[in-house]
């Protein structure tokens, strides 16, 4: 990708940015990533929604932390590259 091709991409997304809510935008997409979690920890939909949910908070956290864990390991194992 070029730099020009990037800049116009910025533009593109920043006058997007300008003329829409960006909570909008993504509304979707949250849902559907919410969503995943709520089926993990109740695939068959017997728990009441706020049993549910609280469980597919907790989840969401464990994916993050996971997440952030592999994104620690990685940084230290190019740290310990370019010392080598």
């Amino acid at each position: 990708m070029t730099d020009q091709h990037r800049a116009a991409g910025r533009i593109g997304g920043l006058v997007k940015a300008s003329r829409y809510d960006p909570q909008d935008l993504t509304a979707a997409a949250r849902k559907g990533f919410l969503a995943r979690f709520l089926d993990a920890v109740d695939p068959e939909g017997v728990l009441p929604m706020a049993e549910r949910q609280r469980r597919a908070e907790a989840l969401k956290k464990a994916y993050f932390v996971k997440l952030a864990m592999r994104s620690a390991e990685t940084r230290r194992r190019r740290k310990a590259r370019r010392r080598t």
